[in-house]
């Protein structure tokens, strides 16, 4: 029986220690991860302006969650197992929202130049 317990905890000790290094092929790929998290972030921002009243989010944004699980040809699985997968890697995921953090700011800033020009053109010359 000794020898078995030995066995067993060899074989343990021998698979821990072959662990496969880097994201598993089923995992979205970090660039695409990027651009999939900042338009889901855009959605989660346009919910947030919609009334609160119940079942208003579902019937809102379920359909607007689909069509960009559907620009990036990934499911809405694919998305919470490689989102699961990122959360594990803490240096690799603050690099992923540094990044989306970065282009969200770019379209606030672009959307902020285009308002003010607007409104600049739309105030009457005297």
């Amino acid at each position: 029986m000794h020898k078995y317990i030995i066995l067993f905890f060899s074989v343990l000790v021998f698979l821990t220690a072959c662990r496969n290094e880097g994201p598993p092929a089923d995992v979205i790929k970090e660039a695409q991860m990027i651009k999939l998290l900042t338009d889901i972030h855009l959605v989660d921002g346009q919910l947030y302006a919609v009334q609160q009243i119940p079942d208003s989010l579902y019937k809102y944004g379920r359909n607007k969650y689909m069509a960009v699980f559907k620009k990036y040809h990934t499911t809405d699985a694919a998305f919470k197992k490689s989102l699961k997968y990122y959360s594990t890697q803490p240096e690799l995921i603050q690099a992923m929202y540094d990044s989306i953090q970065k282009k969200i700011q770019f379209k606030i800033d672009s959307l902020n130049k285009v308002s003010t020009k607007k409104s600049k053109n739309a105030v009457p010359k005297q």
